[in-house]
């Protein structure tokens, strides 16, 4: 296999191309003067399967680069082109909700099967799409971050207690804290706007008693940790820590949940940020190594490529 990073990539792949025993090489992406880009591809691609790193929190600025990258690539000759997009964006704009608007997630992940003949992903944001391959036409594996978020918990907070924002956090908190072996709660959101949002927050004695962990898939406008972190420390907790999958961060974001009164923010490397402190490396290379795999394999019925590894079944 041959590994070709995005550039704000390369320090996630130089974990990651030993793990896969992949040869690591970097794009090079030229930007005109009037925002055009020029993508470039280095070495000989003839007969290799090629990944391509790229997360995905800026869609709108990568998409057509990522076009540009695959096309190139089966040009000179590539087997195979898989993309490994650690964030994969546009998946929470899953229904119409105004008459007019695009559905978003769908006609993504119609865009990217174009382009790419499987996607690894870590935890995307799935509320009313059950599993990507009700989206992707192509194989798609959802690596799942819970153990690795578990043992972070574990080993430098044990007396956690664990707390989702909102009712959609649930499937993430729930499973984070069976690992853990630490209690969770469920705070209850009411949103008002994109910056608009309260949270309630439940009496409970665990609270008080153990450091409140506030865990969330993504952390975009931060509006919703912060106000959780504020409604907490009104309660009497100790200053808690929020925990987030992705560093989506919109600008300001950070500020506002650390202005808030929280002790810290802690993410994983999905995407590039100073908050980062839980390595994605080994996850991502079992499941890349797993749809690599399999799409060389003959099977017997039709592979559940949707999974967690350790999970995965044919039906």
């Amino acid at each position: 296999m041959i590994l070709v990073a995005f550039p704000e990539m390369r320090p996630l792949a130089e974990d990651l191309a030993p793990a896969l025993g992949a040869d690591l090489l970097t794009l090079d992406w030229h930007h005109f003067p009037d925002g055009e880009s020029l993508i470039s591809l280095p070495g000989d691609l003839d007969g290799a399967d090629v990944a391509f790193l790229a997360t995905l929190r800026d869609p709108d600025r990568l998409a057509l680069p990522l076009r540009f990258a695959a096309a190139t690539a089966r040009e000179m000759g590539a087997r195979r082109v898989g993309l490994i997009a650690p964030y994969l964006g546009y998946m929470r704009q899953d229904r119409r909700f105004e008459r007019g608007q695009a559905v978003s997630a769908p006609l993504f992940a119609q865009f990217l099967g174009e382009s790419f003949d499987w996607l690894v992903s870590v935890d995307p944001h799935l509320h009313r799409i059950a599993r990507l391959q009700d989206v992707f036409p192509m194989p798609a594996i959802r690596a799942v971050s819970a153990p690795l978020l578990a043992t972070w918990i574990s080993t430098n907070l044990p007396d956690a207690v664990l707390l989702g924002p909102d009712s959609e956090s649930q499937q993430w908190v729930a499973e984070v804290a069976r690992l853990a072996g630490r209690p969770y709660e469920v705070l209850r959101k009411v949103r008002s706007g994109d910056r608009s949002v309260d949270v309630s927050v439940p009496e409970s004695a665990a609270l008080r008693e153990g450091t409140p962990v506030i865990l969330d898939d993504i952390a975009s406008s931060g509006v919703t940790m912060a106000r959780a972190v504020e409604r907490l420390l009104a309660a009497g907790t100790a200053a808690p820590v929020c925990l987030a999958i992705h560093a989506v961060f919109a600008h300001g974001a950070q500020d506002a949940i650390l202005s808030a009164g929280a002790a810290r923010i802690i993410t994983t490397d999905t995407i590039p940020h100073p908050t980062n402190a839980i390595g994605i490396a080994g996850l991502l290379s079992e499941a890349i190594l797993s749809v690599v795999t399999a799409l060389d394999l003959p099977v017997a019925g039709t592979i559940r490529l949707d999974l967690n590894p350790a999970e995965r079944t044919t039906e």
